[in-house]
């Protein structure tokens, strides 16, 4: 099946706990659908660059997925019917990285930016 990551915002009134059932409430539509949530991350509250619907912060939420095409469409669609989501990003990957993403990881573990350029 074909591998996806996917980023969600969502609102910041919510609590740390409702945040994160969404991340439950989305990985079940897709284990529903016939795709398996590989793993999960809750990037906690951050500014966004711009307001969306009048909110300058909002909930982060990543997941990595392995799913037939059917089921990311659904869950995507229910992402953007869903009240306390307000923005989604999904793209297709060839191969899942290991390990926490760059988000979640320490400045100090990211190592110096110069060198990747090069």
């Amino acid at each position: 099946m074909p591998l996806y990551e996917h980023v969600f915002i969502s609102r910041q009134d919510l609590s740390n706990a409702q945040a994160e059932g969404l991340i439950e409430h989305f990985g079940t539509v897709l284990s529903d659908n016939g795709g398996k949530l590989i793993d999960q991350e809750y990037w906690g509250v951050k500014t966004m660059a711009y307001k969306i619907n009048k909110n300058r912060k909002g909930h982060y939420a990543f997941l990595r997925t392995d799913a037939p095409s059917e089921a990311v469409q659904e869950m995507e669609r229910l992402m953007r019917l869903h009240d306390d989501v307000m923005r989604v990003l999904t793209i297709k990957v060839d191969a899942h990285e290991e390990g926490p993403s760059v988000q979640m990881q320490k400045k100090d573990d990211r190592g110096d930016r110069r060198e990747r350029r090069n």
